[in-house]
């Protein structure tokens, strides 16, 4: 069971004292490699579902785009968890499965990004409406609207169009709404009730946050938490590098948090 050690009480100074101690993000790094995924041990193990990806999906020294701040940025995230609850999930292992992969079903929470890159294949689409409908909980982050044009990239890398397409094979029945601040997500440990104080990595406008519910009732538990136009998971990956205020860091952690406990507790 989650316990917090000091819930919402976590001053940011002591935050951005623990943020100091973070691992430095790995610029310039070689080519992708992704590391073995442990077996489940009843330890709060960090998921990253990886996808099919689309062409024109990969990056430099061909990351794809489910890979991006892997695995440094959930490293981060789990050095603070370990600090300020009682957690004790494991920090430097992290896994990484797909969505028709059965060993899914033993972890409560899962993380995707880039998703407008995503070419669901029909059993990601169908792994990932099992895994909802059994109560897991998925969160989404790192996508903007289009950035590229079709003639370039086909329909993918062209924001939110194509996540939708793509959720409605898994969930036909589903309706992404937009949140509020008063959802208790934003409410789980630290109180977060403004989001002008989202950070931007390099984007413009206003983060969007969305969310999917169980029979599409916002009264009901949320399956789906999605961060759009904002790349949350950016400043944990960069945390031990200076190159972003603390304070900024401090919000994208605090988020961070807030997301694991709320799927940790619903």
């Amino acid at each position: 069971m989650f316990r917090p050690r000091a819930r919402r009480v976590v001053p940011p100074a002591v935050l951005a004292l623990l943020l100091a101690t973070a691992a430095f993000a790995q610029f310039g790094r070689g080519p992708f490699h992704e590391y073995p995924s442990i077996p489940y041990d009843d330890r709060f193990t960090f998921v990253r579902v990886k996808y099919t990806t689309a062409p024109g999906g990969y990056w430099y020294g061909g990351w794809p785009a489910w890979g991006h701040g892997y695995p440094l940025s959930e490293q981060n995230l789990m050095r603070i968890m370990n600090e300020i609850s009682f957690l004790n999930p494991h920090i430097d292992e992290i896994n990484a499965l797909t969505f028709d992969d059965p060993r899914l079903a033993h972890y409560p929470i899962a993380y995707v990004i880039e998703v407008d890159w995503w070419a669901m294949s029909d059993a990601e689409a169908a792994g990932l409406r099992e895994y909802l409908e059994k109560g897991g909980f998925l969160i989404v982050d790192d996508f903007k609207p289009r950035r590229f044009s079709r003639s370039a990239s086909g329909d993918y890398g062209t924001g939110w169009d194509v996540f939708e397409a793509a959720m409605k094979r898994a969930m036909p029945e589903g309706h992404f709404v937009d949140l509020q601040p008063s959802h208790p997500i934003f409410h789980s440990f630290f109180e977060i009730n403004d989001f002008d104080i989202i950070p931007q990595a390099y984007i413009a406008g206003r983060p969007v946050f969305k969310g999917l519910f169980e029979q599409n009732d916002p009264s009901r538990r949320l399956q789906v938490f999605v961060n759009y136009n904002t790349d949350v998971s950016q400043f944990w990956e960069w945390s031990g590098t200076g190159l972003r205020p603390i304070d900024e860091t401090n919000e994208a952690y605090k988020l961070g948090v807030n997301y694991l406990v709320y799927g940790l507790t619903h």
